[in-house]
């Protein structure tokens, strides 16, 4: 009898390991289960990513308010072009709102940050926002450190 106790114990042990993993594995990777009807659409655009992938977050003071839903290339201008769907509940940023792709850490995981504005003007959905900075690519960073110190 003890032995059965201790095979359903590590049975039970090991569902609730993989249970884990999944949920783990879908917190990771930017997919949730949460409705995505609470949101509207707003794009910016960039002239270098610097590797900020779709499902990136998007966050304002620290607190993740969006995700980043397509990234394409706009054949006009030849910049890429970010749509974000930010929460409802965000419906009160300016149309003066700037936009900055952030690194989390130092080689962490890229975002796109915003940072209000003082306009009275809310964005809206399809809403383009123009104030951008692109990412900081720390082999440019390098590459013009050693090129200023070679022509000293």
């Amino acid at each position: 009898m003890g032995k059965r106790t201790v095979e359903f114990s590590v049975g039970v042990f090991m569902v609730l390991g993989m249970i884990a993993l999944v949920l783990m594995a879908l917190r990771v990777s930017g997919l949730s289960m949460d409705d995505a009807a609470d949101t509207y659409t707003v794009r910016a655009r960039f002239d270098n990513l610097g590797g900020l992938n779709e499902r990136a977050k998007v966050s304002m003071a620290g607190v993740t308010i969006g995700r980043v839903t397509k990234i394409y290339l706009d054949d006009k201008w030849y910049s890429a072009v970010v749509e974000m769907e930010i929460n409802k509940s965000m419906s009160t940023l300016s149309k003066d709102t700037s936009a900055a792709i952030l690194t989390a850490g130092l080689l962490g995981e890229k975002y796109v940050g915003l940072s209000v504005g003082a306009e009275e003007e809310y964005l809206k959905d399809g809403d383009w926002i123009e104030d951008t900075q692109s990412a900081l690519v720390l082999e440019e960073l390098i590459g013009r450190f050693l090129f200023s110190k070679a022509k000293e």
